[in-house]
């Protein structure tokens, strides 16, 4: 028992100690890291003006140096909410996001423009951007060499970008988009209903014989101006065909043979083992070179 008073004031007076060094410690720490940051590069924008935020960021736009040039507007929008540039430097943020590959944050930007400032001037431009962010232009480019078929990919942004290029045209007719805008959208149409060709002839595969008409239906009643309507009909009639329906696959082959009458679908039949179910040497020409070669070589992008 002695002993036990004394064992307890050395611990108590080793803990006070380590405390202290710990609160030590810690304080050299702070001090270290305010010196390190008062020591750093400070931002060299602190004091820029509205103008020259905006002037630096739109030479860095066109040096491709877009994480940069976002850093710049994102800095006017928040130092200048209500200048002149800040509405502009939303739009232009979205389409460096755009160019920088960050699809969702170029298409979040543009739903937080359209809900401020539902009736801006720009909107025609606005609407083009979100149509060309959905487009999705840039990787369908490389379809071409690939072999790869946007109709074949999930058709969701190729929908929206339908609608979205639509709604310019419709609203927006004698904007200087529109006519960029209008060639697109048979692009598309064209392209939408081929995924339901491509989607139809994947139920042909399957056996799924009324799945696959019902799919080739749609094409006809929704995209009638389509090329791809030829390959819907003769689907038609291959699938009531294997169904036994002669009478329907006889009407379906009636229309087609009206619509084109020089259809290879008519002699040859319909292969679904092999794309747009014809050899290649007899795809419609239509069908295969309706493509972004067309659309660009009418318009190119604007940027």
């Amino acid at each position: 028992m002695p002993w036990f008073p004394f064992f307890h004031r050395m611990a108590a007076r080793g803990l006070r100690l380590s405390v202290r060094g710990l609160r030590l410690f810690c304080g050299g720490l702070v001090l270290a890291g305010l010196v390190a940051c008062s020591s750093a590069t400070k931002d060299p924008t602190v004091n820029w003006s509205a103008d020259r935020l905006y002037a630096e960021a739109k030479d860095e736009m066109a040096s491709g140096n877009w994480a940069t040039a976002i850093g710049h507007l994102q800095k006017l929008e928040s130092r200048y909410p209500f200048g002149r540039f800040a509405q502009q430097a939303q739009i232009d943020t979205a389409y460096a996001y755009w160019k920088d590959n960050e699809l969702g944050l170029a298409l979040a930007t543009l739903d937080r423009f359209q809900r401020l400032y539902p009736n801006h001037e720009n909107l025609d431009y606005v609407l083009y951007l979100r149509g060309l962010i959905n487009f999705n232009d840039r990787p369908s480019l490389f379809t071409q060499v690939t072999g790869e078929d946007l109709a074949e990919r999930d058709p969701k942004a190729a929908r929206e970008a339908f609608d979205t290029f639509k709604e310019l045209v419709q609203r927006f007719p004698e904007s200087r988009y529109a006519p960029d805008a209008e060639a697109r959208l048979q692009f598309l149409l064209n392209t939408l209903a081929q995924n339901d060709t491509h989607v139809a002839r994947f139920y042909i595969r399957r056996g799924a014989y009324m799945a696959a008409v019902n799919r080739a239906q749609q094409v006809v009643r929704s995209y009638q101006t389509a090329p791809a309507v030829e390959e819907a009909l003769a689907q038609m009639v291959h699938s009531y065909e294997k169904l036994g329906l002669d009478t329907y696959a006889a009407d379906a082959r009636r229309v087609l043979a009206q619509n084109f009458p020089q259809s290879h679908y008519l002699a040859r039949g319909y292969n679904p083992e092999l794309r747009f179910g014809l050899p290649a040497q007899f795809v419609p020409k239509a069908a295969s070179t309706f493509s972004l070669r067309q659309v660009f070589g009418q318009v190119l992008s604007n940027f």
